[in-house]
């Protein structure tokens, strides 16, 4: 018999969460270059980056007991990042600067850096200088992580419909420990 409780967490290792932790890294350095410090938006901005990071890793960790809770979490990480990606829309409409199409070879080469191994925030550094690529740049790796969260999102809703969840899979350990009895 297998455990009960599956392995969990491992969150460090989705590619959802690493992604969404450049988000909050590069968010921190763009409110504090380009949004008034103690504003709502501010405030709203950092939280929205930080729920989109928070939310893969308490639901990753929770995953072992409850598929329904990682999919309400990793859910809510992805409503965060929307949030967050139209702050981005907003502040580059306010300040009259161009929202930058699929097809700018810009986005092209942010989109290929995706592919960098050991990225970090710092990979992006170079797209800070200004706020029009700035706010670009982070609305192309939001579209980008929202993506890899959808296909996470259809993941673990197969595996809760195939596998089920902690509740059925106790219950049918529960049946087969008295039938042995």
């Amino acid at each position: 018999m297998s455990n009960l409780i599956p392995a969990h967490g491992g969150y460090r290792n989705l590619k959802s969460f690493q992604m969404a932790t450049i988000i909050y890294d590069l968010t921190l350095i763009f409110i504090q270059k380009y949004i008034p410090k103690g504003s709502r938006t501010n405030d709203q901005m950092h939280q929205a980056a930080r729920s989109g990071k928070q939310n893969i890793a308490e639901g990753s960790m929770a995953s072992g007991t409850s598929k329904k809770t990682e999919i309400k979490l990793v859910g809510v990480a992805r409503a965060s990042l929307e949030e967050l990606l139209l702050d981005y829309e907003d502040y580059l409409r306010e300040h009259r600067l161009e929202i930058w199409t699929k097809e700018n070879p810009r986005v092209t080469e942010i989109r290929a850096l995706s592919y960098t191994t050991n990225k970090s925030h710092k990979t992006y550094l170079s797209y800070l200088s200004a706020a029009e690529a700035a706010a670009n740049c982070l609305i192309c790796l939001i579209h980008q992580t929202n993506y890899l969260l959808d296909q996470q999102l259809r993941s673990l809703e197969k595996e809760l419909l195939e596998k089920g969840g902690f509740t059925e899979n106790l219950y049918r350990r529960r049946i087969e420990l008295r039938r042995k009895q």
